[in-house]
């Protein structure tokens, strides 16, 4: 058995021969989080995805956890409300992950709205986010100019400021804190498996058709209930299998490019593009994302085109204060996800000139007879409550969930921090960082890998020199987390682990990675005998 498939090849055992309480299809924010409750919940739990997990709409967020102001203009102040209070959720459940930040909005004369009408909407928004972060604040001109000198002030009449939150890291390593409860609570994970067949048996199981995408191998599973957690891919995963549901998709694509930090103010610009689109300007690691784009597209997987680079160049260029405007020479790199938004029937009509006024909600439609869940739509900020209904849809086919309080999300207890932090500190952590790491190893290590950092402490402990050698990609990265993300964070490509185990790809330049050596010694380290094959695989 190779290092590269531990954890994977034991899973797989764990697939055969085994009749599950439910399969969860698709690995991204919303199956993770059902595999994650129903887990922890004491359901038998298998989750499948045909790639990595996060690797599709998940990976490709703003990676804000925001309760949704820009539908108020829709009046959906429930929708708003809630997804705040889930919102607050996440703050105080995942202090070192989810933070709070300020959204710095200049506003430009030419808006529609009003400066006073935006800023009363603002307090409107505290308000029903249950006053769960600081107040909005009204910004003149000068303020304006005085603390972001590179916003333009020669269209604006003011401005204003209000909070929300944002990951602290990138938004796939958040679903993955997920897919790791859910291991933690005994559920049998798979990527790159895809399920290409669902038929029900005599006994009324589903027998569901897998296919191992790293070995060709195909592997029946037996499932009482099956969640179709596909996301984009739902509809296409249903019809394939003449499964009908009354909600189905459509598909806005959102694009963002990375540049070097713009600004280095700890907040996000907020802007209204010329036609009325919210776009930001936020901060990851040392660089900046700019975006995102709304554009209705009906296939998938899409791509950013020229069109794209173009409009997003565009808009912020005509607002910064920039001394040579930014072209796609600064692009660091590129994310474009396919936003899935339900639609009902009660939504028809709004599939064409009006998709831009749908919001984010999620719907799940539930057969209970064919023991037969669909997850459609969704946003990364409500996901606990995702997981918690597609529990309740669950246990209502007559699979016992005996353990229902279970927690299953959320950072480990503070007493674990301050004991990992103190550690840290005896073992002199930081000093194994030069000079001009880009943010300290303590804090991100426990923010990755929770209690498993206890380890890479006992791997550095025994060999400082070797396992806590530094290594220059980006992120601050040590040895001894390298090896211990190799050994369990089931990672099959140097994609993985560059993209969505750590953010390394998207804060620095393909061609910068490709001519680091320690870019190198990450692939050893992960590979092995296997190395130069998995660099071609992603470089070549």
């Amino acid at each position: 058995m190779t290092i590269l498939h531990l954890n994977r090849e034991r899973n797989l055992e764990a697939l055969k021969s085994r009749l599950f309480d439910v399969l969860v299809v698709g690995g991204g924010i919303n199956g993770a989080v059902s595999a994650a409750s129903l887990a922890a919940k004491g359901a038998r739990v298998a989750l499948v995805d045909k790639g990595d997990f996060a690797s599709f709409t998940s990976q490709e967020s703003s990676s804000l956890v925001w309760g949704g102001i820009k539908y108020m203009e829709n009046f959906e102040f429930g929708l708003v409300a809630n997804l705040c209070k889930s919102r607050n959720e996440l703050l105080s459940r995942y202090p070192d992950s989810v933070k709070e930040i300020r959204f710095f909005c200049p506003h430009e004369k030419a808006n529609r709205h009003s400066l006073l009408k935006l800023f009363a909407g603002t307090w409107l928004y505290w308000t029903l986010g249950r006053g769960g972060t600081r107040k909005p604040k009204k910004m003149s001109v000068a303020r304006v100019k005085s603390e972001e000198p590179v916003v333009r002030v020669d269209t604006i009449d003011g401005g204003f400021e209000y909070s929300d939150a944002i990951l602290a890291d990138a938004d796939a390593r958040f679903v993955f804190g997920f897919v790791k409860w859910a291991q933690k609570h005994g559920a049998v994970l798979a990527n790159y498996m895809s399920a290409h067949s669902f038929v029900r048996d005599a006994d009324g199981h589903w027998l569901i058709g897998l296919k191992d995408q790293v070995t060709g191998n195909e592997l029946p599973l037996r499932a009482k209930v099956l969640v179709n957690a596909t996301g984009p891919y739902l509809d296409a995963v249903n019809d394939a299998n003449h499964l009908k549901t009354r909600t189905r998709h459509i598909f806005s694509k959102g694009i963002h490019i990375l540049v070097k930090r713009i600004t280095e103010q700890k907040r996000v610009l907020t802007f209204m593009a010329d036609d009325g689109r919210m776009f930001f300007v936020l901060p990851m690691g040392d660089v900046s994302c700019i975006g995102t784009t709304d554009t209705r597209v009906d296939k998938i997987p899409a791509v950013v085109t020229p069109e794209d680079r173009h409009y997003v160049l565009q808009q912020i260029n005509k607002r910064l204060n920039l001394p040579v405007s930014l072209t796609e020479a600064d692009i660091i790199a590129e994310r474009c996800g396919v936003r899935p938004l339900a639609i009902e029937p009660r939504d028809s009509g709004k599939d064409g000139k009006d998709f831009l006024a749908l919001s984010r909600k999620h719907v799940i439609e539930f057969k209970k007879e064919e023991k037969f869940i669909c997850i459609f739509g969704g946003k990364l900020t409500d996901c606990v409550n995702v997981g918690e209904e597609v529990a309740d849809f669950v246990e209502h086919t007559g699979v016992d969930l005996p353990r229902p309080g279970t927690e299953w999300f959320g950072e480990p207890p503070a007493s674990q921090r301050r004991e990992f932090f103190i550690q840290a500190e005896k073992l002199k952590l930081e000093a194994l960082a030069p000079a001009d790491c880009p943010e300290a190893i303590t804090p991100r290590l426990w923010r990755y890998y929770g209690e498993g950092a206890f380890a890479i402490l006992e791997a550095v402990k025994h060999d400082r020199a070797g396992q806590g050698a530094y290594l220059h990609v980006g992120m601050g990265l040590i040895r001894a987390e390298v090896a211990y993300a190799r050994d369990h964070d089931m990672i099959v490509t140097l994609d993985d682990f560059l993209r969505r185990r750590t953010l390394t790809a998207l804060i620095r330049t393909r061609e910068s990675l490709k001519n680091n050596p320690d870019v190198r010694t990450v692939c050893q380290i992960l590979f092995g005998e296997a190395a130069e094959e998995k660099w071609q695989a992603y470089f070549g």
